[in-house]
């Protein structure tokens, strides 16, 4: 029998990651769909995401007092409700109106941080005003002007740390996303038909105006006019030339904490270690970047290894249910960072949306935990895997 996924409006309905990404499929167009669930290439790695979190087996123990199970965790020396984080994702306003203020929200409800993304549409100073939330940066190489300005606005908004990206020197080759427009950030008259079949997204969305990029425009050339130009300028205007050296120097401007994330090999772990990072995401964009790269999972008991405890270390990419984080836990991550599961709730039911995918996958954690005999985030580690078979 085929699997069915609830896909109707009430979030609250929703028992699974998947049920809300049934929900937000059914109210987006394609051409959005596709900026969310797509990855680079063959998406290889982004089925490889997934796949990794199906090994190794997990052990069930039994004859445990498991009556109190706590998935509270210190998140860069602070308490968090959980050991998530909400990633950064670019253009959230396309989903929901305000999606950065919802996601943003959704945090500070449950007691743990946003990393806002700098291709987000809204201004980091008003996320901030506006939730109170346990804000984390994130930072795109657009050149020392631009990081200057940014890390400033950042420290006076109260930013707890500065997520500096470095898997995109390049943008991945997404062939979905050149088939949806005539030209960059042009739909073609296919995805423009298809947008007028869905009204609730319409009437929700683009009725009130396509949403800017108010963290970068004022940082793009002169004569750069409407949401499309810049947008076009954010994908070419990508610093090629950034390198550890210069990573070390941005570590050097910024009083608050320093995350690297991108990460996807122990050497370069180490490299930013030394470059002066507080944590390390281990990551590969969603899959969205290099296809063919392995599964963040997999890459991640390296990473640990090699940093030996001088950061944190957190894992991207792939997370949908409360096991994987689980897993993520006992091969040695600090915490997860959670992207396409949190925009699901988002795209089927705005704040609302998100808060329940925050509330399954923290259920899920429990009820994992529980079933393997553990109940603090501490005692989870490799013996919660099951022995390889003879």
């Amino acid at each position: 029998m085929k699997r069915r996924y609830y896909s109707g409006r009430d979030p609250a309905r929703a028992q699974s990651v998947a049920d809300l990404r049934a929900m937000a499929l059914r109210r987006l167009p394609g051409f959005v769909a596709e900026y969310m669930e797509g990855g680079a290439e063959e998406e290889g790695t982004l089925r490889a995401n997934r796949a990794g979190f199906a090994r190794p087996g997990l052990a069930l123990r039994v004859l445990r007092d498991v009556r109190e199970v706590s998935a509270e965790a210190s998140l860069l020396g602070q308490a968090a409700g959980l050991p998530l984080v909400i990633a950064p994702t670019g253009y959230a306003g396309i989903f929901w109106p305000e999606g950065d203020v919802m996601l943003a929200r959704a945090a500070t409800a449950a007691g743990i941080p946003f990393c806002q993304s700098m291709i987000s549409n809204t201004s980091l100073q008003d996320v901030r005003a506006r939730t109170g939330c346990r804000h984390w940066m994130q930072v795109y190489p657009f050149g020392r002007d631009v990081f200057a300005a940014v890390f400033e606005a950042a420290e006076k908004a109260g930013s707890e740390a500065v997520v500096l990206t470095v898997d995109g020197p390049v943008i991945g080759n997404r062939d979905w996303d050149r088939r949806s427009y005539r030209r960059p950030f042009s739909l073609s008259p296919r995805s423009f038909a298809e947008m007028l079949t869905h009204p609730r997204w319409i009437a929700s969305g683009p009725m009130r105006g396509l949403p800017g990029f108010p963290n970068i425009e004022a940082y793009a050339p002169a004569g750069t006019k409407g949401t499309a130009a810049v947008a076009r300028w954010a994908v070419s205007g990508l610093d090629k030339s950034l390198d550890w050296d210069e990573c070390a120097r941005l570590r050097s401007q910024w009083r608050g904490r320093f995350i690297v994330k991108g990460i996807a090999h122990p050497d370069d772990a180490l490299r930013a270690v030394e470059a002066g990072a507080d944590a390390v995401v281990v990551s590969n964009h969603g899959g969205r970047q290099l296809d063919g790269a392995p599964a963040s999972i997999d890459l991640l008991p390296p990473v640990v290894a090699a940093v030996a405890g001088r950061a944190e270390v957190y894992l991207d990419s792939g997370i949908r249910r409360g096991a994987d984080i689980v897993r993520a836990l006992a091969l040695g991550a600090t915490g997860v960072l959670a992207g396409r599961a949190m925009l699901y709730g988002l795209a089927a039911a705005g704040e609302a949306g998100v808060a329940r995918a925050i509330a399954i996958l923290r259920e899920e954690m429990l009820r994992c935990m529980a079933l393997l005999g553990v109940t603090k985030l501490a005692d989870l580690g490799p013996h919660i895997f099951h022995p390889e078979r003879a």
